[in-house]
């Protein structure tokens, strides 16, 4: 895919550039102070946000909310441990009350977690975090409505009904579909397990070890 974009993006400016050369030059400088723009009101948004999570994370709210989310969690994703199901409760926390940018870094979080032990191949987990984050079941959109608001709109909470709708539309048929091709398509890596998962899986070795060498110990005695 990427070699496919490098392709298209060489063939667009050579063709500005050949075509109108004035006009390409132009639209990339501006083009590039428009992507350092971004990048740092990025940078300031991301910096906030984090900051604020990890103020919540000091005040143990997060793990309030881990508690209220668990049931759901723990429907959705199979054996994690608490640190990952924090970072996915207040990904699915911000993306309920709209603040994509805060959502972002929690998904990032909770994926690079997930992924552990993982080489090639995704875990169910981790494409089930993508798909919750990209349909982004929004209760209140806020971020939209405070740019409406900012552009002047009339009425910026006139589009809720139908964004409600869609969004849960749409997470419900992502969730239902990756279920589906769980089933179908297990994942390949079994040995690549979430920290929990190993955990749980030593302490049943160690107890299935204890418990033969106690029948063993039994038949020598008798």
């Amino acid at each position: 895919m990427s070699k496919i974009w490098l392709i298209m993006l060489v063939a667009a400016i050579s063709a500005l550039l050949i075509t109108s050369p004035d006009a390409a030059i132009a639209a990339m400088i501006s083009g590039s102070h428009a992507a350092v723009k971004l990048a740092i009101e990025l940078v300031a948004l991301y910096a906030f946000w984090l900051g604020f999570f990890a103020i919540l994370e000091k005040l143990n709210i997060s793990k309030f909310i881990a508690k209220i989310l668990r049931p759901l969690t723990r429907f959705l994703f199979k054996d994690i441990d608490e640190e990952t199901e924090k970072y996915i409760t207040m990904n699915m926390s911000a993306n309920l009350l709209g603040l994509g940018n805060a959502a972002t870094p929690m998904g990032i979080n909770a994926i690079n977690r997930l992924s552990v032990g993982r080489k090639k191949y995704a875990s169910t987990n981790m494409i089930m975090m993508i798909v919750i984050s990209a349909t982004s079941l929004q209760l209140l959109p806020s971020t939209v409505i405070g740019m409406r608001s900012s552009h002047g709109s009339a009425s910026p909470a006139s589009f809720l009904p139908a964004s409600v709708i869609a969004t849960i539309l749409s997470t419900v048929i992502g969730i239902a579909l990756v279920k589906l091709c769980s089933k179908i398509f297990p994942d390949k890596e079994d040995s690549a397990e979430t920290p929990r998962r190993s955990l749980f899986a030593k302490r049943k070795t160690a107890k299935n070890k204890t418990v033969s060498e106690n029948t063993r110990v039994k038949a020598v005695r008798k």
